[in-house]
């Protein structure tokens, strides 16, 4: 978690970014989700099929396999020793005063309020208590008594933890998010790269998890993934700047700081 503070290595890295100039990564994310709500409302029968492939007249036997319930458990584990280290990194910043290196602590609060804002807020608390979507092993197409729900539509047949959208598939989308931020300070492209990828299939493992176990429909996980990178997009323009930008806010911060932490003489 030290590599946080080396800023050179992050700034090669935001230049060398793949987007093209004409596409940011919350557009993106905006038109990802409009066309997946464009398509599932269009064609709802695509979750009714998802869903059917792991389901029987026993019901969705996965949900009961060790090895699913392990990789689904191991994800509180995974997210908890991310959140250790940001945490840890922030708070050696803090102690240390280590003003010259506010990238890292920048990142570190871009993770924090990102979980809190994406998987916390918009997913969990507006989304999933708010749409009333009841989850596939609940409709009656799953030997369950509710009917099946679109995507954006609010319905009363769920209180609350229901099934729009993915709240763990949100979680997944974080933690590649952590991984790119983590891991671009580091100066081999291809460690960057296996990180991410190993987080990329890591996460949608977890996600496809809820899909085996009859927690959610595929419209769940996929538009879970879109709101969260849009989320965690928009937030980034505020606290990742590019590089230029970050320099100035830099400068400006160290000598607020220096100004708040001069021992006056006399004292």
């Amino acid at each position: 978690m030290v590599a946080l503070n080396v800023e050179g290595t992050a700034r090669r890295h935001w230049r060398a970014s793949p987007w093209p100039r004409r596409f940011s990564p919350e557009g993106v994310a905006a038109t990802a989700i409009v066309i997946l709500s464009a398509l599932f409302l269009a064609a709802p029968t695509i979750d009714l099929w998802a869903s059917s492939l792991f389901w029987s007249p026993a019901g969705f036997e996965l949900s009961q396999s060790p090895a699913l319930k392990a990789l689904r458990k191991s994800s509180t584990w995974v997210l908890g020793l991310i959140l250790l280290g940001v945490l840890v990194t922030l708070s050696a910043h803090l102690v240390r005063r280590d003003w010259a290196a506010l990238g890292g602590a920048r990142r570190c609060w871009f993770l924090l309020a990102g979980l809190a804002l994406g998987p916390g807020l918009v997913v969990n608390t507006i989304l999933k208590d708010g749409w009333g979507r009841p989850r596939p092993n609940a409709i009656e197409a799953f030997g369950g008594e509710a009917p099946y729900v679109p995507v954006w539509e609010i319905s009363n047949w769920c209180d609350r933890n229901c099934s729009f959208v993915s709240g763990e598939a949100s979680s997944a989308a974080w933690t590649v998010a952590a991984a790119v931020v983590l891991t671009s300070v580091l100066p081999s492209a291809a460690a960057r790269t296996a990180v991410i990828v190993g987080a990329v299939i890591y996460g949608a493992a977890l996600s496809l998890n809820r899909l085996a176990f009859g927690g959610h429909f595929l419209s769940d996980i996929l538009l879970s993934w879109a709101i969260t990178a849009l989320t965690l997009a928009l937030l980034a323009r505020v606290l990742l700047p590019a590089p230029a930008e970050a320099r100035r806010r830099a400068r400006r911060w160290r000598v607020r700081l220096a100004r708040l932490t001069r021992v006056p003489q006399g004292a």
